[in-house]
């Protein structure tokens, strides 16, 4: 997709449920088994995904195994691998990294999460400002780690003494790092060390704010930071049937579900946590708060809240506000992910001037048979 005043098109990540999946928000029926992780992962591969994210909680399998492990069945996919500056130390993440990055020959991508204090598994007694405290001193050791001299640092969470990640990456200097986080603290981290600064699927005028802060941040240290939005999407043929689906998607949810999941993200340190709950306020009657931009997602489930709901075309349209605020990498994922991303490469990429090696191949085995036949060819499936 190159937008007026675009030059490159955009890149379109999908997402592996390490926490499980399902037709319904709340209800988890498909476990996070390695084989379903798997066949998501390679459906993206095959239908001409750029990427995954693998997303890090309480409930994901650690992404570092589950993405070594998957990185190995896919041949052109980029893995997003989630990792937690308080769970492992910069040092050690240096050299993982770089190994997933030379056995797959460039594959590797780093995604960097604070967390958000109290709510979070590491056990760390950390404030909100000690956390991207922490983050900060993180990410200087990391990417020192992959230059030619020993790593030296005194921090106040982090030392480290002739520290050496030692083995070098195919991305160089390393494989670029994405990051998140609305908050002060978290922009200022962004700006300092961040290739990809991310947000969740705020309103267009509220992502573009944030994206203009953390530039000039940026530029005033010298650097480019890319941008990238983490939303799901649910697309389909028309535009009622897209928000049926966005209904049915949380039919089953009760308001003792919805109460609980809000009373959570009322008191979360994170502050990107509560921009996405004001949005809706808990409330179902309130969750259309753009044309084609849905916050029922954010009911109950946390982190991203907001998902694209419509036609191809609309949607397209949609992608194209976020755009022109600077976004050059959509993350994007559907209930459940194995035929959401069948349907996403199918419907939307056309939409969007991209297309899907699987439905090419299709399409252009339909227009052969039916050339040969003298009857007229067909245009988008609607099912295959």
């Amino acid at each position: 997709m190159t937008m007026r005043g675009q030059t490159t098109p955009a890149e379109i990540f999908w997402f592996i449920p390490c926490a499980g999946d399902g037709r319904h928000l709340g209800a988890a029926t498909r476990p996070n088994g390695f084989a379903y992780l798997a066949s998501v992962a390679q459906a993206a591969d095959s239908l001409g995904f750029d990427g995954v994210l693998l997303p890090t909680g309480g409930l994901s399998e650690d992404t570092i195994v589950i993405g070594s492990a998957l990185l190995s069945l896919t041949r052109r996919l980029r893995f997003l691998v989630a990792v937690r500056p308080g769970l492992i130390s910069p040092i050690l993440a240096a050299r993982i990294n770089a190994s997933l990055d030379r056995i797959s020959n460039g594959r590797a991508n780093l995604n960097v999460v604070s967390g958000s204090g109290k709510f979070d598994f590491e056990g760390l007694p950390l404030s909100h400002e000690e956390r991207y405290e922490l983050t900060r001193e993180w990410l200087e050791v990391f990417r020192a780690a992959f230059g030619s001299d020993a790593v030296n640092f005194e921090g106040k969470h982090i030392q480290v003494e002739n520290g050496k990640a030692l083995l070098p990456s195919v991305q160089r200097p390393y494989p670029p790092i994405y990051f998140g986080g609305s908050s002060e603290e978290a922009r200022a981290v962004a700006a300092e060390h961040a290739d990809v600064y991310l947000s969740w699927g705020e309103r267009p005028e509220e992502v573009s704010e944030k994206f203009a802060d953390v530039r000039r941040q940026a530029e005033a240290r010298g650097r480019r930071v890319r941008f990238g939005l983490r939303a799901h999407i649910i697309v389909r043929d028309t535009e009622e049937e897209a928000w049926r689906e966005a209904d049915r998607l949380i039919a089953h949810l009760t308001d003792e579900q919805i109460a609980k999941a809000q009373a959570g993200f009322a008191a979360s340190e994170s502050v990107g946590q509560r921009r996405m709950a004001r949005l809706h306020h808990g409330n179902r009657d309130s969750l259309r708060i753009g044309r084609n931009l849905w916050a029922g997602v954010g009911l109950v489930r946390g982190g991203a809240g907001t998902a694209f709901v419509g036609s191809p075309e609309n949607i397209a349209r949609a992608l194209s506000e976020y755009r022109d605020a600077g976004v050059e990498t959509f993350i994007l994922s559907g209930y459940p992910h194995l035929e959401e991303a069948y349907r996403t490469a199918e419907l939307l990429f056309p939409a969007i001037g991209r297309s899907s090696p699987i439905f090419q191949t299709v399409q252009q085995a339909v227009e052969t048979t039916t050339a040969r036949a003298g009857a007229p060819t067909i245009g988008r499936f609607s099912s295959i």
